[in-house]
């Protein structure tokens, strides 16, 4: 290999990728004690670059380098952009005051920090495969052996291919299949899992994998072997029925965030020659500098947990969320009016869409949507939120962050109603298709709303929630009887308001349940 490609590929700007504030955050060690001045250990950290600062570097040498993408669909903004209307339809060419990013590099590098599961779709020879194989050796392992660890569905791939075989002398000797032992995959040891082509694995393989995903363990013969925390990578040519098997519900909840791969820039062919000339393979030439270990791996998802997302941001996020379950029609008693009723029911739903009237069809988000958000939706919206503020380098988790993320960590989560009168105008045809901007819009019409009804300065129920969570101990009677009269003031309110919306659903259910803790208080005081 010329030294021409080695230096091509190797090479890692020294220039800060976001000039800001360094903040150190090092946690204390009781070795530090016994350390001195001239450790040698803390000679070598302090060579490196910290964890934000690397990860960047290693965007910015695979967007550039290894994988060239000029489709900077995530876009941040210090002030207005510079927009254009191009064409007979105007479409918007924006251009970014802020530092912007290609989803298709950035989403899989956040997956990297927070060891959680992405999934690349896109058609045949668009990167899907290269993207994931630059995932493992980030992790420090070999091309080689990520080539071969990696998972390759096929329709006739068993349990024993995907996670190990039984060894054939204990088959015959065991008087028990506790005591058969397994020759486990060594695939299942690694920091980084990837499965190609995961909608072409039959069912029943797809449920040892869906176990393997969700709990982290693998089971033969009632051996289990634990595997570690990892980054799982998977790709699929069509994620919509397009494989030869239909991919279990469960297996596809657990996959965390989606990635579409784009077209390739023609105006950058000149690589590709350049490549096939000298033979060369990005993944062959990832530079030292941005590779990561273990304990780092450790390190990058623990400083992304510990990121903090402020109150306001947060109330944002739980507004947004209300939006999706209310399903009055679904249900007699008030608990059940929700959607996942009706889903469990069988009921149709364009029957009880078309008895729901009376409501504004447009301005209730939740008629977009036939389905809510579950907790593990929004366990992973708060993580890549949290990832996507750790790598800007920022303090705390802001209101761009979540939105940007938002659309590609609930692109297979939300199903729209494509029946609905959101969906029917022409110019937002192009919706049915580009579910990520279908998404930023919900959230930006939820935010919207939020501001129109002030709740950052007005927001009674959460008021009343902020007391009971400061716990009740010491709390007076009388004091507990006003809350409830307050409690049942604000239910009043609410229901002076006409039509029923998510929002106020929720806050209803809230209030019943705060009413109940007060209730069982006074009880509890009473026959103290």
């Amino acid at each position: 290999m010329s030294g021409l490609m080695s230096k091509l590929f190797s090479r890692v700007s020294a220039a800060p990728t976001n000039p800001r504030p360094q903040v150190a955050q090092k946690a204390f060690d009781v070795a530090d004690l016994y350390r001195g001045p001239a450790d040698p250990q803390a000679v070598e950290g302090s060579e490196r670059q910290p964890l934000d600062e690397r990860l960047r570097q290693a965007y910015f040498w695979i967007v550039n380098t290894a994988i060239i993408s000029t489709h900077y669909d995530i876009e941040f903004q210090d002030g207005p952009p510079t927009s254009f209307a191009i064409g007979d339809r105007k479409s918007l060419l924006s251009l970014p005051s802020a530092q912007s990013y290609s989803s298709f590099v950035l989403l899989p590098l956040l997956t990297f920090a927070t060891q959680r599961k992405c999934l690349f779709v896109g058609g045949p020879g668009r990167g899907k495969t290269a993207s994931a194989t630059l995932m493992g050796v980030l992790a420090g392992y070999p091309v080689r052996e990520v080539r071969r660890a990696m998972q390759r569905g096929h329709p006739q791939m068993t349990v024993a291919d995907l996670l190990g075989q039984p060894l054939p002398s204990d088959l015959i000797n065991a008087d028990s299949v506790a005591k058969v032992r397994i020759a486990w995959r060594s695939w299942l040891s690694m920091r980084v899992k990837i499965i190609d082509e995961y909608n072409r694995i039959p069912t029943r393989t797809q449920s040892a994998l869906l176990t393997l995903m969700g709990d982290n363990y693998a089971e033969l013969y009632d051996q289990i072997y634990e595997c570690p925390p990892a980054a799982w990578y998977l790709t699929a040519n069509d994620d919509a029925g397009g494989g030869t098997y239909q991919v279990v519900e469960a297996l596809r909840d657990r996959i965390d965030v989606i990635v579409q791969a784009l077209s390739f820039n023609p105006r950058f062919l000149g690589e590709l020659v350049t490549r096939i000339e000298e033979d060369a393979r990005p993944e062959s030439f990832v530079p030292r500098e941005i590779l990561f270990n273990e304990a780092e791996m450790r390190e990058l998802s623990a400083q992304v947990r510990a990121l903090p997302i402020p109150a306001p941001v947060r109330r944002r996020l739980e507004f947004f969320a209300a939006q999706f379950e209310f399903m009055d029609l679904a249900a007699e008693q008030f608990e059940y009016k929700s959607k996942d009723t009706a889903r469990l029911a069988g009921t149709d739903w364009n029957w009880l869409a078309s008895l729901d009237d009376g409501r504004d069809r447009l301005k209730d988000l939740g008629c977009h949507v036939r389905n809510g958000l579950s907790v593990r939706n929004l366990l992973t919206l708060i993580t890549y939120a949290k990832a996507m503020a750790w790598f800007r380098g920022l303090p705390e988790v802001t209101l761009d962050d979540v939105r940007q993320v938002l659309p590609f960590v609930l692109v297979d989560k939300l199903k729209p109603d494509l029946e609905s009168p959101f969906f029917q105008s022409p110019e937002r045809a192009p919706l049915k298709s580009d579910r990520i901007g279908w998404l930023r819009a919900l959230f930006d019409a939820s935010c919207q709303e939020y501001d129109r009804l002030d709740l950052d300065r007005s927001d009674p129920v959460a008021e009343l929630m902020g007391e009971v969570q400061r716990g009740l101990d010491g709390v007076e009677e009388a004091e507990a009887r006003q809350r409830l009269a307050r409690i049942e003031r604000e239910i009043t309110r609410i229901a002076k308001g006409g039509k029923l919306y998510g929002p106020q659903y929720e806050d209803l259910l809230v209030l019943k349940s705060l009413h109940q803790r007060h209730s069982n208080y006074l009880r509890w005081l009473g026959g103290r």
